[in-house]
């Protein structure tokens, strides 16, 4: 999750509207609640699948495309352990404090996901110190382990985005759980908000982009909020910047 774009000042993004920002999700016939999974589930899904889809067509043999598929891997992992230690901090003791073992599931889980992660990084690190004979069977492994991996994310997100959000909507008001989510949020580097950034923006809806990026310009200094989108552009399509870039242009005074 490369920062090189990011040439403009960055700073901590502000609550009540932070980026990444909690979204608003509907069931039919009932009400919509402040869903704190949704955007940054999003984000994973699309780090995850694009950095699964360059690890399986890794040519090991050319140097260059060795090291920058390698160091997306990496980024990878440190982003999955950062968004557990961020879970592990804020979501489960907000879900244990009104329902006793509520998130004993998903916090088990998390602790398979950070042996996994080692696992995975040692795989990787064996893979650039091989000799050449040996690093199309060992990326091949790497391919697979990652899979596996991705896999679990994935079943585990959903477990999260149901039983824990449902926990979450029965013990908290949305009131409660925006404080919860700013809490969370200050607690990030601006360097891991950009990284999280560069995954998400892509990864929404535009009516989410959209909402998600009305907050940010209200909120944040024109600057930082100018970062951002410099950081992220280049990983829209022309559809999805077509879309956005109204927002980015408007004055701040006619952002809703």
């Amino acid at each position: 999750m490369s920062t090189a774009h990011a040439s403009t000042v960055v700073e901590p993004l502000p609550s009540p509207a932070p980026m990444p920002a909690a979204s608003v999700t509907s069931a039919p016939s009932n009400p919509p609640r402040l869903d704190l999974y949704a955007p940054i589930h999003k984000a994973l899904r699309n780090a995850m699948t694009e950095t699964l889809a360059l690890v399986g067509r890794l040519d090991v043999f050319d140097a260059a495309e060795t090291a920058s598929t390698m160091a997306a891997f990496e980024a990878l992992l440190d982003l999955c352990l950062k968004h557990l230690e961020h879970e592990n901090e804020f979501v489960h003791p907000a879900i244990e404090a009104r329902q006793p073992r509520g998130a004993q599931r998903t916090a088990d889980d998390h602790l398979e996901h950070v042996l996994s992660i080692e696992a995975l990084r040692s795989e990787g690190r064996a893979l650039v110190a091989a000799e050449p004979a040996e690093r199309m069977a060992l990326a091949q492994r790497l391919y697979r382990h990652l899979a596996l991996f991705v896999a679990e994310n994935f079943q585990h997100m959903h477990i999260e985005e149901t039983v824990n959000n449902a926990a979450l909507w029965a013990a908290y008001s949305d009131a409660e759980l925006l404080a919860l989510h700013g809490r969370l949020m200050a607690s990030i580097s601006p360097q891991e908000h950009l990284a999280v950034a560069r995954w998400m923006l892509p990864a929404l809806s535009p009516v989410e982009r959209a909402g998600l990026l009305g907050a940010a310009k209200r909120e944040m200094p024109p600057e930082a909020f100018l970062g951002v989108i410099e950081h992220v552009r280049p990983y829209l399509d022309k559809s999805g910047w077509d879309k956005m870039a109204p927002i980015v242009r408007a004055p701040r005074s006619a952002v809703a």
